[in-house]
């Protein structure tokens, strides 16, 4: 009996499987949720050098004396952090052969983010449509949305990109 093709990989010889990212246009499917992992636990680490390289110096965010006098009496992680993890959890299953991203809508951040918090991203195919001026491309539509470990909704956004049909695909040619 031949062994089975492991999901998630395509194989490149005798035992010898890759892994695959992302999907071609034809492979998303409308409806679809993809739960993303692994999951995250944000750090302190996180936090100050993503909101120093996003120039976004709040004392909010970087300053636990000064948190600690206000609302939430510690450092609250940037939403700028939030939604860099998060969209990052979702690009490589979403979008990983993605040819260009497009855009983002509704970005909405519904509950506070701490260091400490482990978040979980889940995305749902949205809609999806052949490129009227790029022959052989599609546009995706998703929409993510990130959570604690207890369940609660911390971000959603929606989100559309650019990907290849498989007759356009360059991964495989690229050794992907």
């Amino acid at each position: 009996m031949e062994p089975q093709q492991p999901s998630g990989y395509m194989q490149v010889g005798e035992n010898r499987f890759r892994e695959v990212v992302g999907f071609c246009y034809e492979d998303l499917q409308v409806g679809v949720v993809i739960e993303h992992r692994p999951g995250r636990t944000i750090t302190e680490m996180d936090n100050v050098l993503m909101s120093m390289l996003s120039m976004n110096d709040s004392p909010l965010h970087i300053d636990a004396a000064f948190s600690a006098q206000g609302t939430w009496g510690k450092p609250l992680v940037s939403s700028l952090v939030t939604l860099s993890i998060v969209g990052g959890m979702a690009a490589r299953s979403t979008s990983g052969r993605a040819i260009a991203n497009l855009g983002w809508e509704r970005i909405e951040l519904p509950a506070p983010v701490f260091i400490g918090d482990t978040l979980y991203a889940e995305s749902e195919i949205t809609g999806k449509r052949l490129s009227k001026s790029r022959p052989g491309e599609g546009i995706a539509h998703c929409r993510t949305i990130g959570r604690k470990s207890s369940g609660e909704v911390v971000l959603s956004f929606d989100r559309s990109f650019l990907v290849p049909t498989r007759a356009l695909d360059t991964h495989r040619a690229a050794g992907y």
